[in-house]
């Protein structure tokens, strides 16, 4: 008698324990009753039917999920590697678990041909400057294609771009010619603003001949602080005029 009744317990421990099931915040259970889905549970205690109902358990927390490095020919007929970051979580217990085998591998291999194809209808140039809008092209393409899933694609980020080496050499000569002719560029607007600013001293030199015997003061109380041993000193015309006229009158006398 007392070997039956540790038996009978023993059998009534399993039994709850099959039938028993705890849910975290995070999950949900799709119940299935002799093979027909009758409808999703959760979270906190589930209880099952034994031997007659199964659950299918699923996390409803945001998977951030890394796509390999894809081989990629450029519209521009370059060969990249690039890889990516899909973040995406699910909506819909039920169609997840209905709707496709594996949802983790149909997302890995829908991001990775999407991948490729968006990045092969692009330039180069369009990849390694407009990296947000092939994220946002890339994010749309994924939630479209995986919502009949019940999975919501919140974010795709390109995480690294492989080029060739000599492709890497040709933009590195591509962004000095261009930080070159930055420097031109400034360096020609520099010399203009100065002959704009000489201009505009000669104008006031030409109508004021008082600014002209200023200037020429100052240069000599330049010239005069340099410790040099031997300095020449020009004289203005307006002051050799006068004596150049009465040498003029002599020998005409």
């Amino acid at each position: 008698m007392g070997m039956g009744a540790i038996i009978l317990a023993v059998v009534v421990i399993v039994i709850l324990a099959s039938a028993l099931r705890i849910l975290n915040e995070y999950e949900r259970g799709v119940i299935f009753r002799l093979g027909r889905a009758i409808g999703v549970k959760g979270p906190g205690l589930i209880i099952l039917i034994p031997v007659i109902d199964r659950m299918a358990k699923v996390s409803l927390r945001i998977v951030a999920m890394e796509v390999p490095p894809q081989d990629v020919i450029t519209r521009d007929n370059v060969s990249i590697k690039v890889n990516a970051v899909v973040y995406f979580r699910v909506i819909d217990p039920f169609k997840s678990i209905i709707q496709v085998e594996n949802y983790h591998y149909a997302t890995s291999q829908l991001s990775q041909t999407t991948l490729r194809s968006v990045c092969g209808e692009a330039e180069l140039d369009q990849i390694l400057a407009e990296r947000e809008h092939i994220n946002q092209k890339l994010q749309t393409i994924l939630d479209r294609h995986a919502d009949p899933w019940g999975i919501k694609v919140s974010n795709v980020e390109v995480k690294q771009i492989d080029l060739p080496q000599e492709m890497q050499r040709a933009i590195a000569k591509q962004a000095e010619a261009e930080r070159e002719k930055r420097a031109k560029i400034i360096h020609a607007e520099g010399e203009f603003q100065a002959a704009e600013k000489l201009r505009g001293a000669a104008e006031i030199i030409s109508t004021q001949p008082a600014a002209l015997q200023l200037r020429y003061l100052q240069t000599l109380s330049e010239i005069s602080s340099e410790k040099n041993s031997t300095i020449l000193f020009p004289l203005p015309m307006d002051l050799v005029t006068p004596f150049l006229d009465m040498a003029k009158k002599k020998l005409n006398t």
